[in-house]
């Protein structure tokens, strides 16, 4: 088999989907490889804990939620004004599905579900005369004019442009398992490796407060890793911690040397303020603490660890519990991957400096962000920059 397209896409999750759509579209003839018997398997795996779309938070601070190593500094701005938030809802609309924003500023499909969604947009990707190719497991690319790549079946293609959109290396049961590092370093792109990002963390809790409190979870907290804070909550695991909180702090964790973090159980109060609720008690701090201070069943197994002979130590600890951390948890648990594609080898169009016509979009450039709707609104937005730079390419080569 050999086919000829005005613009490929490799690779079916939420990035491939959407820069098939954009350029479809636009009037692309477009063809979307993937290496699974179906698309949109990542997308759906996200979607069983309610597919959290993107975030109503404004503009101005849900652009620094994106980070990553010679990413530029203005990048996300452009990238989310050209599809933020608020497109990303009119698009599920569109397709019949409405959304709604949770009080945690969350936004989820009504239905709390992804099939319905991914169905339709197959739909409607098919009544644009999107082509699709599966179980196409690429295997090579020659850039040329036109580029011409292979696939572990023996097929070959070529295209006009292509957008890589084969994402992270998490989930890789999925197909995003980071297999294209090595093609794309052969061809001289620079390419870090993939670490796990929005994971948990290990460590080892002693054993009688592991049985008492396994699974529980640590509510209105604040947490610290350097400089860098988080607000959220963190559960106890058999292996550690889990949470949005520290999620959120993955980058800074990976850059320490020793890692750790600080919770403060009780952000709300000074220890001056704690010490006064505690101002009769003479004995059995912990114990009292619970009560006066209202620490849920984790903290107060975090903080039976020792004695503590005042209360001033004690609102000190839970001002500032600092908690030692081995590792993160193995890639393939993390729910996103940091590393991939150096931002140095990347123009604004997000396209490869050295082989002009070839793109890339998603978890596949060295950026990260925090769960909570921006990972899925990145996808999004790449993958638009992506097909609209793909398609005036394509219009300027003709």
């Amino acid at each position: 088999m050999h086919r000829h397209s005005q613009l490929a896409i490799i690779g079916g999750g939420p990035a491939g989907l959407r820069a098939a759509e954009v350029a479809a579209t636009a009037g692309l003839q477009v063809t979307l490889y993937d290496g699974k018997p179906s698309v949109g398997r990542k997308f759906l795996v996200a979607g069983k804990g309610g597919l959290n779309l993107t975030h109503g938070e404004p503009l101005g601070s849900f652009i620094t939620r994106y980070s990553g190593p010679d990413m530029p500094g203005d990048l996300w701005g452009g990238l989310i004004t050209d599809f933020d938030p608020n497109a990303l809802r009119a698009w599920a609309s569109g397709l019949g599905v409405e959304t709604f924003q949770a009080t945690s500023g969350r936004i989820y499909p009504q239905a709390l579900k992804a099939a319905p969604l991914l169905r339709r947009w197959i739909e409607r990707l098919r009544s644009l005369g999107v082509c699709f190719e599966m179980k196409h497991r690429w295997t090579s690319l020659r850039p040329g004019a036109p580029h011409q790549f292979g696939f572990e079946n023996g097929s070959t293609a070529t295209a006009d442009a292509v957008i890589c959109a084969l994402g992270g290396g998490s989930w890789a049961k999925t197909g995003s398992d980071g297999a294209w590092i090595p093609l794309f370093q052969n061809l001289g792109i620079t390419c870090h490796p993939l670490t796990p990002a929005n994971c948990g963390w290990e460590h080892e809790w002693p054993a009688d407060i592991l049985a008492a409190v396994e699974g529980k979870p640590l509510k209105n907290i604040h947490v610290r890793a350097g400089d860098a804070r988080a607000i959220g909550e963190l559960i106890l695991t058999r292996y550690g911690l889990e949470g949005g909180a520290i999620y959120q702090l993955g980058s800074v964790l990976r850059a320490m040397s020793e890692p750790a973090i600080s919770i403060d159980f009780k952000p709300t109060f000074t220890e001056p303020q704690l010490c006064a609720k505690m101002e009769s008690v003479r004995r059995d701090f912990l114990l009292e603490a619970q009560t006066r201070w209202k620490l849920g069943e984790a903290a107060s197994a975090i903080l039976s660890r020792t004695s503590w002979p005042d209360a001033a130590t004690l609102a000190r600890e839970v001002k500032n519990c600092r908690i030692l951390l081995t590792r993160p948890r193995p890639l393939d648990e993390a729910i996103s991957s940091a590393g991939g594609i150096s931002w140095k080898e990347i123009n604004s169009a997000l396209m490869l400096k050295k082989i002009p016509g070839i793109f890339v979009a998603g978890e596949m450039v060295d950026w990260e962000a925090p769960t909570g709707g921006y990972l899925m609104q990145g996808c999004f937005a790449t993958a638009t920059r992506a097909a609209k730079s793909a398609v005036a390419w394509h219009k300027k080569a003709i």
